[in-house]
């Protein structure tokens, strides 16, 4: 069974208690959960990630690509402004390996700030606005992906 990683970044440990109106009333181990099952249905091994620490999330691209990992990641803050987020993802896909970048709001739809993206130009896919459904797509496109 093929390992991917799922990886959210800042604050969406607080998922379920932060801003229910955008990112729903689930909570983490609930996506944990849908994730993991969603994942055995396609044949893959799902391991759900989060922290609020930018380095972690650096170190843990550089695991992937050494590891031969795809990643599934919700870069959440970061997703604006790290330029060193940024080249770790790059390298998975440099790597040829799947990285899909999700987000469970549209940001485009958001704060004007939340419309760019340093992670979107080297993923291999960007799923939003599909809430926690999203990451059942990213998980069917990098199981499609790692099949063709």
């Amino acid at each position: 069974m093929t390992k991917v990683i799922v990886v959210n970044g800042p604050n969406l440990g607080r998922l379920g208690v932060r801003e229910p109106d955008v990112y729903g009333h689930q909570d983490l181990e609930t996506l944990r959960r849908d994730c993991t099952a969603w994942g055995r249905e396609l044949g893959l091994e799902v391991e759900v990630r989060q922290t609020d620490d930018e380095a972690e999330i650096i170190g843990w691209m550089h695991r992937a690509v050494d590891e031969k990992t795809p990643v599934v990641m919700n870069p959440a803050a970061f997703t604006h402004y790290s330029y060193g987020l940024s080249d770790a993802a790059h390298m998975v896909t440099d790597a040829g390996l799947p990285l899909m970048e999700v987000h469970i709001s549209n940001p485009a739809a958001r704060d004007a700030f939340r419309r760019y993206s340093v992670i979107s130009p080297v993923a291999t896919g960007t799923i939003t606005g599909m809430g926690f459904y999203g990451y059942r797509l990213a998980l069917e496109a990098v199981a499609h992906l790692l099949e063709g």
